[in-house]
């Protein structure tokens, strides 16, 4: 659980350069599953499929990851289903970007 709390604080250290808001807040991160190795495999989404930064967003959450002390191997997966709505950003996230 810490190892995950620790992956999630990281996660929020990375912004999409189009919306001042991290990847998580976003909704961005599906799922992120860590094995009993600690090799951490985290599903996300793009705001849009021709993201600007479809090819550098997801390497800089592999290798942001992957420099956590403790993981041992870090990957992620881009899937487009669900495909991501305003609907799954946090409050925060909301209320930053003016939709409450």
């Amino acid at each position: 659980m810490e190892l995950e709390n620790t992956i999630v604080d990281v996660l929020k250290t990375i912004y999409d350069p189009e919306i001042p808001v991290d990847v998580y807040e976003l909704g961005l991160i599906y799922e992120v599953k860590i094995d009993a190795k600690k090799n951490v495999e985290i599903e996300m989404t793009l705001t849009s499929p021709n993201c600007p930064v479809a090819e550098s967003m997801p390497k800089e959450v592999e290798d942001k990851v992957a420099a956590i002390e403790g993981v041992i191997s870090s990957k992620v997966n881009i899937v487009f289903d669900p495909p991501w709505d305003k609907d799954m950003m946090s409050e925060e996230a909301k209320l930053e970007l003016g939709f409450l």
